[in-house]
């Protein structure tokens, strides 16, 4: 059984006019996973064709037989999602109607503990969402100076104590002392005072974030994949993104609101021929997962939803 995906019907609901009309509609299903998405929209819409994109070999391993019964409409690809646009030249698409987000580490990852994503499950120090290629957390942490571990756990984990987690982490390797998810959990939290640690829930949760963001590039990808999903969008056809942490949040919000403004000067009566925007907000800011959701499955109490649509060429 699929599992269900947060904010499920209300992303097919945000897709829906882009692609009900139409006789052919392609949308990306940018993170994949184990499919759910793909399977509700292919499910509801029988002329859709969908492009799914994942990292992860054992998320596509799952989504090929959970989605056996569409396979004539969906291509599935081993791919980082920065890489839509030449996927879609190898496929001869020249445009396409929908593009689905769902960012940051899946539920399977989580729950999976021989992955390193969970600090709360000991496991080695992993990290990788394609665990056919890069580096892994265990690796940025025994070779990453330590000015070069201060950046990443203060940029990508917004932790304020990162020098202190640094400077133990430096010492941990001289000692031979860091080699699982529970080493390093405990580490954190022998780095951060006691005070600031009756608050805020695991304090291991920042630091783990950034060693994950770091290994998979994760910020740098969003950053190449917006701008490549608004040039790949068709008139008509809509974004939909779903944010699990304000880093991420920010880029799509940033990108978002630079397409949606008009280039024409503010006070003018008139709008500037070839000024106007050539999207629109679907969503007025951002829309949170519901109340039930969120006791459903309380990863989704951070979720930030947003949604655009391509209104000009």
């Amino acid at each position: 059984m699929l599992h269900t995906p947060v904010a499920l019907e209300r992303c097919i609901a945000l897709l829906a006019p882009a692609i009900s009309e139409k006789d052919s509609p392609i949308v990306i299903d940018a993170t994949l996973g184990m499919g759910g998405h793909s399977a509700a929209l292919l499910s509801q819409f029988p002329r859709l064709r969908i492009i799914g994109f994942d990292r992860d070999l054992a998320a596509i391993a799952i989504a090929r037989a959970s989605l056996a019964q569409f396979s004539d409409r969906i291509t599935i690809v081993h791919a980082v999602y920065d890489e839509m646009e030449e996927v879609l030249v190898n496929e001869s698409i020249s445009g396409v109607d929908g593009i689905l987000f769902d960012l940051g580490v899946s539920s399977m990852q989580l729950d999976q503990a021989d992955r390193g994503f969970a600090y709360s499950q000991e496991a080695p120090l992993d990290m990788r969402m394609d665990q056919s290629s890069g580096i892994t957390a265990f690796e940025v942490l025994m070779e990453y100076p330590k000015g070069e571990l201060i950046r990443v756990i203060r940029n990508y984990g917004e932790e304020k104590f990162a020098k202190n987690i640094a400077e133990n982490i430096i010492k941990a390797r001289q000692s031979d002392s860091l080699h699982t998810t529970k080493d390093l959990a405990e580490l954190v939290k022998n780095s951060i005072p006691a005070a600031a640690r009756r608050t805020g829930g695991n304090p291991a949760k920042r630091t783990f974030q950034a060693l994950r963001i770091e290994v998979n590039h994760e910020l740098d990808v969003l950053e190449r994949a917006i701008p490549a999903a608004l040039s790949s969008l068709n008139v008509g056809g809509r974004i939909v993104v779903m944010a699990y942490q304000s880093l991420e949040d920010k880029i799509v919000k940033s990108f978002f609101t630079r397409v949606t403004l008009s280039g024409t000067p503010r006070g003018l009566p008139i709008e500037l021929p070839g000024s106007a925007a050539k999207f629109n907000f679907v969503i007025r800011g951002s829309e949170s997962a519901t109340e039930d959701e969120i006791e459903a499955n309380p990863r989704a109490s951070s979720m930030r939803l947003r949604a655009i649509e391509r209104v000009a060429a």
